[in-house]
């Protein structure tokens, strides 16, 4: 059976972290291990977290929960040592304030995937799950669609067009996702050049990666990503080059500025 590793990166998050715990808690799958790695908050956090693992063990509903509190050295440090501790089939970060779309989501990509074996006479399961992400407030209010949606066809080329697939609607095997530990030189967009390393290698392996066709996340739009969006675009872009080349990366961000600006027209109009 499909076991799913979920990883919550918390700091100083006690306003927004109920309602992601909530969420996990809520999910109708039976076998979904939740590790909150906690970078030694200095408010409720880990108070909230710890009550959330002792209700947990309470309900007998399969679900286990980890909490670790430490100093750390920034998010994607945080996220490595989640990564070394999964070990579900598929992982996927769900970062505080972050929520699945509905209670069934875990069930419905479980039953996907395996229909997806079962429908391939026995192949491996799909390196890679990816779905759709919908954009939520602080609030938890719907704001819009995420403007990149989940291609049909995906593979590690794909990002050469942006992040197509947000880092939380994008499930990983385990497996593969433990080969590559997320690069501390990157404050910002490791998460974009992990995302290539797990295609590449599915790639190599010969494995799919698999459209669900839903939203499968409800997106924070505060995130750190969105509150520096310019250091963000500046390490995007050197990842780009690190994995399509230098003359490529430039194309392609000529045709992002063309695409925006005639966005913008548009709209005046």
């Amino acid at each position: 059976m499909i076991k799913f590793s979920v990883i919550t990166i918390t700091y100083n998050a006690a306003s927004v972290l109920e309602r992601t715990l909530e969420s996990v808690a809520s999910q109708t799958y039976p076998v979904i291990e939740h590790i909150i790695v906690d970078g030694a908050s200095e408010d409720t956090t880990v108070a909230i977290a710890e009550e959330y693992r002792r209700q947990t063990e309470k309900a007998c509903n399969g679900h286990q929960v980890y909490v670790t509190s430490e100093p750390d050295r920034g998010l994607y440090d945080a996220m490595n040592k989640g990564l070394e501790r999964a070990a579900g089939t598929y992982v996927v970060f769900m970062n505080a304030g972050d929520t699945f779309a509905s209670p069934a989501t875990l069930e419905e990509i479980a039953e996907k995937a395996g229909l997806n074996v079962m429908e391939n006479e026995g192949l491996p399961l799909p390196a890679v799950l990816y779905g759709d992400t919908d954009i939520y407030d602080a609030h938890g209010n719907y704001l819009r669609h995420r403007h990149l949606s989940a291609p049909e066809q995906l593979s590690w080329r794909s990002f050469r067009n942006g992040m197509l697939v947000c880092h939380q609607s994008f499930y990983a095997r385990t497996d593969i996702a433990k080969r590559f530990r997320y690069d501390l030189k990157y404050r910002y967009s490791a998460d974009v050049d992990w995302c290539i390393c797990v295609m590449k290698e599915a790639e190599r392996r010969a494995l799919s990666l698999e459209n669900v066709h839903q939203v499968v996340t409800h997106y924070l739009q505060e995130g750190q990503t969105t509150l520096h969006h310019r250091e963000s675009l500046k390490e995007r872009f050197s990842v780009m080059c690190r994995h399509y080349g230098t003359l490529v990366t430039l194309f392609m961000h000529l045709l992002f500025a063309f695409r925006t600006l005639k966005r913008n027209r548009s709209s005046i109009r």
